[in-house]
């Protein structure tokens, strides 16, 4: 417990000062994002804000992580800095969908390299390609949801949190995830002091690719003796719930109008609908927050269900997944209320 304490107020303290000067050399180099239509923003805001998270995250794991699990978090770390490396690039640059999603996959390599993979089936390509779906799946999640000040980091920070839980409540405790977490909660509790609303700095991809890489990581570690596989690969579905599930409702409302969900933008995620149905911009966040934290309480719960008790709330969410993107579509096309 000294150990997670210790890393969580390292990573805290480090993003609450390395903010502030990311703030500043964005500005310098002129990494900004500036205002389009599909943005809620209305002024140029400073990006290279993940660059103070994956800093925050690494520093805090370099001084005070187990040593003794060293291969599993060199993996990790490798694919976490590259895939913020191409996030960089794509905050400077702009760089094409299919650049990005190649940096997504390389990285997948190497956590798999790495020792940090799914392991479901017998058959081990089967096992290799699930964890490569998994990991671009949720590194496109947690990118697509970064949408709204504040939304991404805390959404975030609530998966890691209930990652942690997780990770202390099984026995035996898993210290590499319940370190991960903690670094994470930190970095990202500590640029939220800068990013809710209203945000003077935005992580940008180089964040936002870092978060979704590390929760695919931790999601893929988490290990449930206490219950059987059958039931226990629902949980990170639950905690991951939120992203997973605006990404679904872009999916549906992108193809519905004949675009292509990776290259183009519009104000149709969950958070922007809400905004549309009447909330605030603050107010749509935190129902999203909250949508998140009653999500992860099903995953905790399913850890210890039985086998049909398990499958009847997993069914069950699922039906209010679709009823919910069914009901948003067509109150709220597009992210504007019909008339």
């Amino acid at each position: 417990m000294t150990q997670i304490v210790l890393i969580l107020l390292v990573a805290l303290t480090f993003s609450v000062v390395a903010t502030p000067l990311a703030r500043r050399a964005a500005l310098r180099v002129g990494v900004v994002s500036v205002p389009r239509s599909r943005d809620v923003h209305v002024t140029p805001v400073p990006l290279l804000g993940g660059m103070a998270i994956y800093g925050s995250f690494v520093v805090a794991l370099l001084i005070f992580g187990d040593q003794a699990h060293i291969r599993e978090l060199v993996g990790i770390l490798l694919g976490a800095t590259l895939i913020s490396l191409f996030g960089l690039a794509d905050d400077r640059w702009n760089l094409g969908a299919g650049i990005k999603m190649f940096g997504q996959i390389l990285a997948g390599v190497i956590l798999l390299i790495g020792g940090t993979q799914v392991q479901l089936f017998d058959w081990q390509v089967l096992n290799w390609l699930v964890t490569l779906i998994w990991v671009v799946g949720i590194t496109n999640a947690l990118n697509f949801l970064d949408n709204m000040d504040g939304l991404s980091g805390g959404t975030a920070t609530i998966a890691a949190a209930f990652f942690l839980l997780l990770a202390a409540m099984n026995e035996p405790r898993q210290v590499l995830v319940g370190a991960m977490s903690a670094a994470l909660i930190g970095a990202c509790v500590g640029f939220l002091r800068y990013n809710l609303n209203p945000a003077t700095i935005f992580m940008g991809d180089t964040g936002s690719l870092f978060l979704g890489f590390i929760l695919a990581a931790l999601a893929i570690k988490l290990r449930f003796l206490s219950n059987t596989p059958l039931v226990t690969w629902m949980v990170p579905l639950c905690v991951l719930a939120l992203p997973i599930f605006d990404t679904s409702l872009v999916f549906v409302a992108r193809l519905r109008r004949g675009v292509n969900p990776f290259t183009t933008a519009g104000k149709d995620h969950l958070s922007h609908r809400l905004n549309a149905l009447g909330l605030t911009k603050r107010e749509a966040v935190l129902v999203c927050y909250l949508l998140a934290g009653a999500c992860g309480l099903v995953g905790i719960y399913l850890t210890q269900a039985h086998f049909s008790e398990a499958y009847l709330v997993a069914g069950a969410m699922l039906v209010v997944g679709i009823a919910g993107i069914v009901w948003l579509e067509r109150i709220c096309p597009s992210g504007k209320v019909k008339p």
